[in-house]
């Protein structure tokens, strides 16, 4: 690529990702039968892709083309919806770019994008829609009042087919990522620490992953990178819907043992029975839960593939919610174990109080024939 000639994109588009908990769980093959037929697993094409495996592949479908305002003018956008068996479903909008789109007029519309609320209204619009038609295949149906939004720009074709070495030296792939338009060259640390994780499997590609966004320059038009960063992004949904559903559990928790106050009726039954039992019931869900986010990508090789994947869900930021989850549930499991003693103690007061009731009707029994005489 000479040097000092702009960057324009030839083929091109910005896939736009709104993420949705819309159950606690979906069954995907009957999902499928409730669908269009143009449904279909997700599989992985690239080479090596054998050694990532979807034991549940999640499901996608079209939904057709919709009209996107945006401030340069409406665009029509291709829309997916992707379903997951730990109860997600993915939003996709393809938004198209124009050949000939310069990287500054891009940065642009990425910004736009990134904050766009005509986009997140079409998003939640198509979710109630996926909702309705998928909801006999639902446990536990719902709509989170939060969402996950990931953007990744998708590029097939550049002019001039820059190497992924020169498009890190020439191309402000930091601004891009970041949306930073109109603003003061960024500070050499800051452009360093968006663009860190990066990954290029030949000469000519490059992905660029960042927490919310990621560029993915793939000449061989495959989609195997945009989805791994789809399945992450879901898993952090997920991850986050139960670190505040355990929030609640444990702050409810708290003020229901506050709120009950001793009194007789506490002596035949234990006030704490039943939140033993739902808490019970929430450790219960919560372990299927993890196990089914865990299992929905298993890496059993070392390849291009798995360390994007792994690099993705650093940046995003997943093992420290899946911490926070693990560190609540023992908290959760704790506080059961002392519910729990509490019941075990109350029911052993009953039993003392049924003995002694007896021997105190046996005594009774004993002396009533004395008194008739």
């Amino acid at each position: 690529m000479p040097a000092g000639s702009p960057l324009l994109f030839e083929q091109a588009h910005i896939l736009c990702y709104r993420t949705f908990d819309i159950a606690e769980e979906i069954d995907l093959e009957r999902a499928r039968k409730a669908l269009s037929e143009d449904s279909r697993r997700l599989k992985l094409s690239r080479e090596n892709s054998q050694y990532i495996q979807l034991p549940n592949p999640p499901v996608a479908y079209e939904l057709g083309r919709r009209p996107l305002a945006l401030r340069g003018g409406p665009v029509t956008v291709d829309a997916t919806a992707r379903l997951f068996d730990h109860g997600a479903a993915s939003i996709i909008l393809r938004v198209p770019v124009t050949p000939g789109t310069t990287w500054e007029t891009l940065t642009q519309v990425a910004d736009e994008l990134y904050d766009s609320q005509a986009l997140e209204d079409l998003a939640r619009e198509l979710v109630e829609g996926v909702r309705h038609t998928i909801a006999s295949a639902t446990q536990g149906p719902h709509l989170w009042d939060q969402s996950e939004s990931y953007t990744v720009i998708f590029a097939e074709r550049i002019q001039g087919n820059p190497s992924a070495e020169e498009l890190l030296q020439h191309a402000d792939i930091a601004r891009l990522l970041l949306g930073e338009v109109g603003t003061p060259d960024l500070a050499p640390r800051e452009r360093e620490a968006v663009t860190q994780v990066r990954f290029s499997y030949t000469a000519h590609d490059l992905v660029v992953v960042d927490w919310n966004s990621a560029f993915v320059y793939e000449p061989s038009g495959s989609r195997d990178i945009p989805d791994l960063l789809e399945i992450a992004n879901a898993q952090l949904l997920e991850f986050r819907y139960y670190d505040e559903r355990l929030d609640k559990h444990i702050a409810r928790i708290h003020d229901e043992v506050q709120a009950r106050k001793p009194g007789w009726t506490t002596l035949f039954r234990s006030p704490y029975r039943s939140l033993a039992r739902e808490t019970l019931g929430t450790l219960v869900d919560l372990n299927e839960f993890v196990e089914r986010v865990e299992n929905s990508l298993k890496i059993i090789g070392d390849f291009y593939l798995a360390k994007v994947y792994e690099g993705a869900v650093r940046r995003m930021r997943i093992p420290a919610w899946q911490a926070s989850v693990t560190r609540k549930q023992q908290l959760l499991a704790q506080t059961y174990g002392l519910l729990k003693g509490e019941v075990d103690i109350d029911r052993s007061h009953i039993l003392e109080i049924m003995i002694v009731a007896l021997i105190v009707l046996e005594i009774v029994l004993a002396f009533i024939p004395a008194f008739r005489h």
